[in-house]
């Protein structure tokens, strides 16, 4: 009899930002499936388990063996950080069994994608509609990532920019999204968020090339709007209240 998978987010690296579906996903499993990496972020959850791991860029290899472990009759957990449908272990998994016509169950389990951490250590940066794009072209062609880029950029929405590892592609980005935010456009960088070593960085369009050493895999970029100000060291992005209402009436009323 066939098992059942879980494939689960594991949120943004603090525990405390784990979701109880998680936990109770976590515990029913037997056999737990991670990147290294994310396996240490769980690792307290791991006694009794059997625990595969296998190295960065080694999806496939992660969805194969959580598949061939359900078809063995266990509760295999596949970790993912942050959520496991943003550029997490979701799709593969899913497409590998489609693929080869198998049909296990499968249970997905959301949690804190890094977009939502990093911009609560910003403020309110995502209030309003945004895009959210990865950098990463091991998958995607950069021309393809950089006409998203620009068509968010001409949508006038906020942009979390993930996996921004490839500086070229990165400064091309940023350049194509200047074409359409003046300079003083705040700019969020957040490395490491709810993890060891956090850094938090609020800068803008004209400057955030100074901070080019806090940028690595674990660095997340929020690039405001048109509207998007700074007040008290935080990020607002306005949901449009101003428009229909005053906030110090509203305050002194």
């Amino acid at each position: 009899m066939a098992g059942k998978i879980y494939i689960i987010g594991a949120g943004p690296g603090d525990p405390k930002n784990r979701t109880l579906r998680m936990l109770e996903a976590m515990k029913e499993s037997d056999v737990v499936v991670a990147y290294t990496t994310y396996a240490e972020l769980v690792k307290d959850l791991l006694d009794g388990k059997e625990v595969i791991t296998a190295r960065m860029k080694e999806e496939l290899l992660r969805a194969k063996v959580a598949i061939k472990k359900a078809l063995e009759g266990h509760t295999v957990a596949v970790i993912s950080s942050g959520d496991p449908q943003v550029y997490g272990m979701a799709s593969p998994t899913l497409e590998m069994m489609c693929a080869n016509n198998i049909n296990v169950d499968v249970e997905i389990i959301p949690g804190v994608t890094a977009a939502l951490a990093a911009a609560a250590k910003l403020g309110s940066p995502l209030s309003m509609d945004f895009a959210v794009i990865s950098l990463s072209d091991l998958l995607v062609p950069a021309d393809e990532i950089l006409y998203r880029v620009r068509k968010a950029a001409e949508g006038d929405f906020v942009i979390a920019l993930y996996n921004p590892i490839n500086k070229p592609l990165l400064i091309k980005a940023m350049e194509i999204i200047s074409e359409y935010r003046k300079a003083e456009t705040p700019v969020g960088i957040i490395k490491s968020a709810y993890r060891d070593n956090e850094e938090v960085i609020v800068t803008n369009l004209k400057e955030w090339n100074n901070f080019m050493d806090k940028i690595n895999m674990i660095t997340i970029m929020i690039v405001g709007n048109s509207k998007t100000y700074v007040c008290n060291g935080k990020m607002i992005t306005p949901r449009g209240y101003t428009s229909r209402y005053d906030y110090v009436n509203a305050f002194n009323s």
